[in-house]
């Protein structure tokens, strides 16, 4: 072989490695997908600290390679860096990190104030048992039902987790859409919360939360993780680590660990989650008719939720006296969606009445909500297995 043979099939060899040789229709389509998000993220404002991580973590899982290379460095190839990354969302370990970290960032005094709150949390999770009946109905199997079901709490770790657990097939799609409809959370609810209440209701003041003792803050974590976990045992992983979390935070003893929890630790965590949660995405797997459907369960499945406690707080307000009525716009708190649906809550009050502050009434359910999907979760986990 001459030297000019030579240069020219090592030059074609390498052009068949290049992206530009393995690129498919559907490796664009989703690399343009992985662009919007981070227009969503940066543009908009909607949950950056979410979607840019996800957003380029789809182009990353996009960027075409030839497969057959052996260049281990895709996100389903073993002994990838991405795989090895990507482990931490297929055996759930990233998820109960996150809720690690919330707990660390959550006061709920709102709800330990005004226990009855929990009741909205609770409402707003039939979304969740709304979109299993309907992922049996379009012929998904139980467990993979579970993992649908469950973005219908808005909360997208627990639907890392439980679907890395039921539907692990189903699990980009499942996650992207999860977190999806958590940054649309300020376009869908306002609109469904005017249709749902009268003006009257959104100016009614609620009657300021009562100071809560530090006894009763320490005391919280305790007894929530006892309740909740006898319940639901297998609710453990994120439930435990959700209060561990809070105990750290209002013991006053260990501020130094819930400030790590709360920033360094949850920040590189769901920097990671995003990330490989976005490279899981990839054409072949993601660009599917089941991608359709989940997508579609997922928007009804948040539309019930905030429906369901809104709702349920007009029907509370039929059995409480007149000074005790809760503002029907903080019922869409009741999803898992902390703090952003709590804010959006205060924010509409606030258009209806310039003095009529929400945010505190609206973080009750709004924690509680982190609680009931975790606590659902676990019931479908217990369930199916």
């Amino acid at each position: 072989m001459s030297f000019t043979d030579f240069i020219v099939s090592n030059f074609n060899e390498f052009l068949s490695y290049t992206g530009f040789a393995n690129a498919t229709i559907p490796n664009l389509i989703m690399i343009a997908v992985g662009a919007f998000f981070i227009w969503l993220a940066i543009k908009k404002d909607f949950e950056p600290l979410l979607l840019v991580p996800i957003g380029l973590g789809i182009i990353l899982g996009n960027i075409p390679f030839r497969g057959d290379a052996g260049l281990e460095i895709g996100l389903y190839e073993d002994n990838s860096v991405l795989n090895i990354f990507y482990q931490g969302v297929r055996q759930g370990w990233y998820p109960p990190l996150v809720f690690l970290g919330i707990g660390a960032m959550t006061d709920f005094s709102a709800l330990i104030a005004n226990p009855k709150l929990v009741l909205i949390g609770a409402a707003a999770q039939f979304g969740i048992f709304g979109a299993y009946m309907a992922a049996l109905a379009l012929g998904f199997e139980p467990n993979q039902a579970a993992g649908i079901a469950i973005i219908g709490g808005a909360d997208g770790p627990t639907a890392i987790f439980l679907s890395s657990k039921t539907a692990p097939n189903l699990m980009g799609a499942i996650a992207v859409c999860a977190y999806s409809y958590m940054a649309l959370v300020p376009v869908i609810q306002p609109l469904i919360m005017r249709l749902m209440t009268t003006k009257k209701e959104r100016l009614i003041r609620m009657k300021p939360v009562r100071h809560v003792s530090q006894t009763e803050r320490i005391l919280f974590p305790i007894i929530g993780l006892l309740l909740t976990t006898f319940i639901v045992p297998s609710g453990l992983p994120l439930l435990g680590m959700l209060f561990f979390g809070n105990l750290l935070k209002e013991s006053g003893k260990t501020t130094r660990l819930a400030k790590t929890a709360g920033t360094a630790l949850n920040d590189i965590v769901v920097m990671l989650l995003g990330l490989t949660v976005g490279c899981s995405t990839q054409a072949s797997e993601f660009l599917t008719l089941n991608t359709i459907f989940i997508f579609a369960i997922g928007a009804c499945a948040f539309v019930v939720a905030t429906i369901s406690g809104v709702g349920f707080v007009k029907i509370m307000n039929l059995f409480l006296p007149r000074d005790k009525k809760i503002n029907p716009l903080i019922g869409n708190a009741g999803v898992s969606a902390v703090p952003m649906a709590a804010r959006i809550s205060n924010n509409l009050g606030l258009e209806y009445d310039r003095h009529n502050f929400l945010l505190m009434h609206a973080m009750g359910p709004n924690v509680a909500g982190v609680i009931g999907s975790a606590v659902a979760a676990g019931a479908l986990l217990g369930f199916l297995s």
